[in-house]
């Protein structure tokens, strides 16, 4: 058996004893411990969609119902002053994918931060628009989506490029989806597949993978889907006429002239010489590199000083690190932003991670919840009795939830949590165990409709109507997603 099937094995196979301490005792066996996984999820469902409380609630409040069901005592579910060395299952479910999905994120989103003010986005995008010319200024702006998504969110690459998007529509005089849909399509595939984005972060902590893994996965998948994709924008960007926006490209200069007050209000004076483009690159692609460098390594390389250098700079941690100091000095210092700016830059872009964080750390809790209770168990061996192969049970599990309550983080830590025993089954590869992660976060961006914030950022961005951007984004998403999946499966029948 490989090493990580050993690890899984080790942390997702639960002991099941009698847990005669809880406050449900009458639950018993595989029947009542399914009954136990259908009453969670549909819990779940309810409080997002119909009484709309707060994900992280929503998935903490499951988890305790879930444990206490399945007969966990409250001294397992969460530990006691009295008993130091009792293990509370909530906090070491916490605490065991916030440690390893905390500082990637954090690293992350100050990273595209400083990209974002210094104006490398724009840089990137007029640089390629030159570079391939009007006529195919669409592809150019899918590949400005496609890299300046891998260091940024989902939303923030709307509002920073819709721009650019809106200039290039009506130099043109044609359709804003033409620009728009390949632009989404680049930013939601990096989102849904790449590092140090949170849903392929989160999947690789709770299924313990490396994340150099992953990010090869996530290329390997995402690239075919987005392709696909942006054979659909093209087709259908010539068929559906959406005019250009012109509140929001009004809404936009202000947003624009709003920021540059904000930032040399913080001492940051906005410099006329463009950030070099070869600048933007490196500094994205750094940390892909040393991070993939050091997965290699480990397979061509025997033990040795060299390999030992190669896995402490491509460490993620590290990598992410490195690369961030790169975009203080080359996009700040050397362009003269202040220590300060610098700082104030950086503290800004973490107040929307919070909220990110909270729910993937409940999804842990969920996670070691059905662990411990043995419901995971019970599922994994009703899903083994279906006779799906594994990653095309994740890819159900992820779109099901996705569809159900529209967000995509939701889905994968709570599909991780549930798929964690059968990976655990047999002698799985970290490479096999990336592609499933692949699947679940395709599902998770299966069919994006109202229930899902980025529909009507989408819509009001770039002014769709409901029905146009079910026609537009919705299919684009799922075109994504089922493209994803398939390269992924037909992937996972050689890995």
């Amino acid at each position: 058996m490989s090493p990580i099937s050993l690890q899984l094995a080790a942390s997702s196979t639960p002991e099941t004893p009698p847990h005669t301490g809880g406050l449900l005792t009458l639950i018993d066996g595989t029947a009542g411990l399914l009954t136990v996984a259908a009453i969670g999820i549909a819990l779940l469902l309810y409080l997002i969609i119909k009484v709309r409380l707060q994900p992280f609630v929503a998935l903490l409040a499951v988890s305790i119902a879930v444990g206490l069901l399945a007969g966990l005592s409250v001294t397992e579910l969460f530990g006691t002053v009295q008993k130091s060395d009792a293990v509370s299952t909530i906090e070491s479910g916490m605490g065991g994918i916030l440690g390893h999905v905390a500082i990637i994120i954090g690293l992350g989103t100050m990273l595209g931060a400083i990209l974002e003010v210094s104006g490398g986005a724009q840089v990137l995008a007029s640089r390629l628009l030159g570079l391939f010319g009007e006529k195919r200024a669409p592809l150019a702006m899918g590949l400005t989506g496609l890299i300046f998504g891998i260091p940024v969110f989902f939303d923030v690459g709307i509002f920073v490029l819709a721009p650019i998007v809106y200039a290039a529509a009506k130099r043109s005089g044609k359709s804003v989806l033409l620009y728009c849909l390949p632009l989404l399509a680049g930013l939601s595939m990096t989102h849904a597949f790449l590092p140090p984005h949170p849903g392929p972060v989160a999947a690789a902590g709770l299924l313990k993978v490396d994340l150099g893994w992953v990010i090869l996965m996530g290329i390997v998948c995402g690239v075919p889907a987005v392709l696909a994709a942006w054979a659909f924008s093209a087709w259908i960007g010539r068929r559906i006429f959406v005019p250009v926006p012109q509140d929001m490209v009004e809404a936009a200069e202000e947003a624009k002239q709003a920021v540059v007050e904000e930032q040399r209000a913080s001492g940051v004076e906005p410099r006329e010489t463009p950030v070099a483009l070869g600048t933007v690159l490196g500094i994205i692609g750094t940390p892909l590199v040393l991070i993939l460098a050091a997965t290699f390594s480990s397979i061509a390389l025997d033990e040795s000083t060299l390999r030992s250098v190669i896995e402490f700079f491509g460490n993620p941690f590290v990598a992410l690190t490195i690369a961030l100091f790169l975009a203080y000095y080359l996009l700040g210092i050397r362009r003269g932003w202040s220590r300060k700016s610098l700082e104030t830059v950086s503290t800004a872009s973490l107040k929307p991670v919070g909220n990110i964080l909270l729910v993937v750390g409940a999804g842990g809790v969920f996670g070691a919840v059905l662990k411990a209770s043995g419901v995971a168990q019970a599922l994994s061996d009703t899903f083994n009795d279906v006779g799906l192969p594994v990653i095309v049970l994740s890819y159900l599990i992820s779109l099901v939830l996705r569809v159900a309550q529209g967000s995509a983080t939701v889905a994968i830590v709570t599909t991780a949590g549930i798929v964690a025993p059968l990976l655990a089954e047999g002698d799985h590869s970290q490479a096999f165990v990336a592609l499933v992660i692949m699947a679940i976060s395709a599902g998770s961006i299966f069919a994006s409709h109202v229930n899902d914030g980025g529909f009507w950022m989408v819509a009001k961005y770039f002014g769709i109507s409901e029905r146009d951007t079910l026609k537009t984004w919705t299919v684009l998403e799922s075109v994504l997603s089922v493209a994803g999946f398939v390269v992924a499966a037909v992937l996972s029948l050689f890995v």
